[in-house]
């Protein structure tokens, strides 16, 4: 069995490309994996996508939040070859959203169910991409890759992740992840 946990980070923001419609066109700045099997983390940017789809496709699933309708429509357009939907996939966000019937942050499962935050976000990412501060870039993709992970081992020891309410409260539903 080999978990690849993805994550990637983009050089444009929606409103460079037209809005939401256009996320094919934001472009892929970083993408970081974390194996089971190599038990590490891979760093890959724009020119390395052929070694990263390499490895998406041999995975026996990849793992992320929100890889079928971002990541996934980022990295298409370098993947003539491999249709990324057909890659067997746990979308924690899509799952946890069929689940609960609303979305929920990565930020919120991960203060609840970890104690932790994310370190930053997809914009201060882009600005740190265009101000050539590349490892800022690889360290915060690789951070969000850590918390999806952790939080992804949480719920499938547990049966079950926390997540804040809009309010504040903690909150928990149970997950089916293996």
């Amino acid at each position: 069995m080999n978990y690849v946990f993805f994550d990637l980070e983009t050089q444009n923001l929606f409103e460079d490309v037209g809005g939401r419609d256009n996320i094919d066109k934001l472009k892929v700045a970083c993408a970081v994996t974390y194996s089971t099997a190599k038990n590490d983390f891979t760093v890959y940017w724009e020119q390395d996508v052929p070694a990263l789809l390499a490895e998406l496709k041999s995975a026996t699933k990849v793992i992320g939040f929100n890889l079928q309708n971002f990541d996934y429509k980022v990295l298409q357009p370098y993947s003539f070859q491999i249709r990324l939907a057909s890659i067997p996939t746990l979308d924690m966000l899509l799952d946890l959203q069929k689940n609960l019937g609303f979305r929920v942050s990565l930020d919120s499962l991960a203060s609840a169910s970890l104690g932790t935050t994310k370190t930053a976000d997809g914009v201060q990412s882009v600005e740190w991409f265009r101000s050539g501060e590349l490892a800022k870039v690889a360290e915060y993709c690789k951070a969000d890759v850590d918390i999806t992970r952790r939080v992804f081992e949480f719920g499938r020891d547990n049966g079950f992740v926390f997540y804040k309410s809009k309010l504040g409260s903690k909150l928990r539903t149970a997950v089916n992840w293996k």
